[in-house]
């Protein structure tokens, strides 16, 4: 089975990942951590040395104050940082307490769910969206916060992982935004996209 983050961990990373690739969430996810050893730290830090920290992941002035905000917001709710409660929640009420999170919308909620907790939720990402609008999974003009339920009844709940993590390698690697590498692609019988290409 995957290895499973702590759900403040990944809470923090998914909104250090908005707008940016893995890399550079990942190096401002790390230099959070080196500068901070705990969340408390970057909560009661200056929002100034927050965002000096993570600028690597672009957008650092909307993101810095806004983690700031959720971990004060948490601590404020539940006493500290700890999210371990999440764990003894059905999956309707810890999507319901992560969505009322400024900054928290259907993708990030449905994260932490699904890698930290283990719990039945569709994230839809970039390349989940425009890859199962390409196949045709999901109707062309439907909005993202509209796929992640579309999709989370598509497939069957134990595959969702797998999907997810497929489908995203498929848009990173073949099913690409601007030139989608079609003449290699093995999903041609399969694609909605792909007939509409002019010869």
């Amino acid at each position: 089975m995957e290895t499973r983050t702590k759900p403040l961990d990944e809470l923090i990373s998914t909104i250090l990942s908005q707008n940016t690739n893995d890399t550079n969430r990942d190096r401002a996810f790390q230099s959070l951590r080196e500068r901070y050893p705990t969340w408390e730290l970057v909560r009661d830090a200056q929002s100034e040395k927050v965002i000096e920290t993570i600028r690597m992941a672009g957008l650092a002035n909307r993101k810095g104050p806004r983690i700031q905000q959720v971990l004060r917001e948490i601590t404020e709710e539940r006493g500290d940082l700890d999210l371990g409660f999440l764990e003894e929640l059905d999956p309707e009420e810890v999507r319901r307490w992560l969505l009322h999170f400024h900054g928290v919308g259907p993708k990030t909620a449905a994260i932490v769910m699904l890698f930290s907790l283990g719990q039945p939720a569709f994230p839809v990402d970039t390349h989940v969206y425009r890859v199962t609008g390409r196949l045709g999974l999901r109707d062309a003009t439907m909005s993202v916060e509209k796929a992640h339920d579309h999709l989370a009844q598509l497939f069957p709940v134990e595959t969702y992982y797998e999907v997810h993590l497929n489908l995203i390698r498929h848009g990173r690697q073949v099913c690409h935004a601007r030139q989608p590498a079609c003449e290699t692609c093995t999903l041609n019988d399969l694609c909605a996209y792909y007939p509409s290409l002019p010869n």
